[in-house]
């Protein structure tokens, strides 16, 4: 789980006012089982990342818990923020999207889980390989 920042609001680290990013488009590995998609996807937790991402920059790379599967196993989603539209401060009005991007070997142990899973929930802006 992330730990939330100990700067508040929208104050930088120099003591000026960073402008709300409109946009972020996160990309998930292309291997990410239907389950781990729905995870992602859900309102819950993109309420989640907005409440604990404070920043958001092309090129961050955040691992992001979204359960214990079946085997008892953690899944630990890496997450890539792929563009970032407006400023750099993650608000509670950012918009957040998903694309699809290489496949990285992610597994978990997911995969008896996912076959009687939730479907993927199709808000990726890519289909599921």
């Amino acid at each position: 789980m992330t730990s939330p920042s100990t700067r508040s609001g929208c104050d930088r680290p120099d003591g000026r006012r960073g402008a709300a990013a409109d946009r972020i488009v996160l990309s998930y590995p292309a291997d990410l089982s239907s389950w781990g998609r729905f995870q992602v996807e859900k309102p819950s937790f993109l309420a989640f990342l907005r409440k604990t991402r404070e920043t958001a920059a092309e090129g961050d790379a955040w691992a992001e818990f979204v359960g214990v599967g079946c085997c008892g196993n953690t899944l630990d989603v890496p997450l890539r923020v792929e563009r970032v539209e407006g400023g750099e401060q993650v608000g509670p009005e950012t918009d957040i999207e998903y694309t699809v991007r290489e496949a990285c070997g992610i597994d978990g142990s997911w995969r008896v889980q996912s076959d009687d899973g939730p479907s993927h929930s199709e808000t990726a802006t890519e289909p599921p390989t």
